[in-house]
């Protein structure tokens, strides 16, 4: 089963329904909310930003993806949303859903599922900043988002959609633009990967897996 929840079930009606344009703020880090948000439609990351204004992105958040997974157990998301692509997101009350939660064995099982999914990239994130090289770090970022799609019928076959920059990437991985860019045009001259126009496909999974986890 796909840990989303794109599609709620009836009895559960948002209480509200948003567009955002593409490098819009959703939300800041300090903003208190009595809703969950659900991203229905786009991409946007989910980072902290430190007092220098350099950033670390915690995840990037998908269709189907609780904006926040902090936001169902009390009004503070601690941590900043940015849309990447126009993204469009539905809000519940969080009350009407921790209340669906007790009834619908379904939903439980979804959001539960959401909420481990994060806890657990969460972990992998800091072993990847902690002890990966670069070529492993933006190997796994690129797979790990693969595996996520595909689950959600969101990627054909080694083809998936890849909206980000070299600037989300560095972000994500701990690294800087210009680093990215050396690893990404080394996996194009390797014939690892292709990506245009906002698209990438993995042309050797086996190799590039092994770069995932050559440790």
């Amino acid at each position: 089963m796909s840990a989303a929840l794109a599609d709620p079930p009836p009895a559960l009606l948002p209480v509200a329904e948003h567009s955002i344009p593409a490098r819009r703020v959703i939300f800041r880090q300090r903003d208190m909310h009595d809703v969950v948000p659900f991203i229905c439609h786009g991409w946007a990351a989910a980072a902290v930003t430190l007092s220098d204004g350099s950033r670390q992105i915690l995840s990037f958040l998908i269709p189907g993806d609780i904006v926040s997974s902090s936001l169902l157990f009390g009004p503070a998301a601690h941590c900043m949303v940015e849309a990447i692509t126009e993204v469009h997101y539905r809000c519940f009350r969080r009350e009407d859903l921790k209340s669906m939660l007790l009834t619908d064995p379904d939903l439980f099982d979804k959001i539960s599922r959401l909420w481990i999914d994060g806890k657990l990239r969460a972990y992998d994130l800091a072993v990847d900043l902690g002890r990966r090289t670069a070529d492993e770090r933006i190997a796994r970022l690129i797979l790990g988002l693969k595996e996520r799609l595909t689950s959600r019928g969101l990627a054909q076959g080694e083809t998936m959609d890849f909206p980000l920059r070299q600037h989300h990437v560095a972000d994500a991985t701990g690294l800087t633009a210009v680093h990215v860019s050396k690893v990404l045009s080394e996996f194009r001259r390797r014939g690892l990967i292709e990506i245009n126009d906002r698209c990438l496909t993995i042309l050797k999974p086996v190799e590039f897996q092994r770069i995932a986890t050559m440790r």
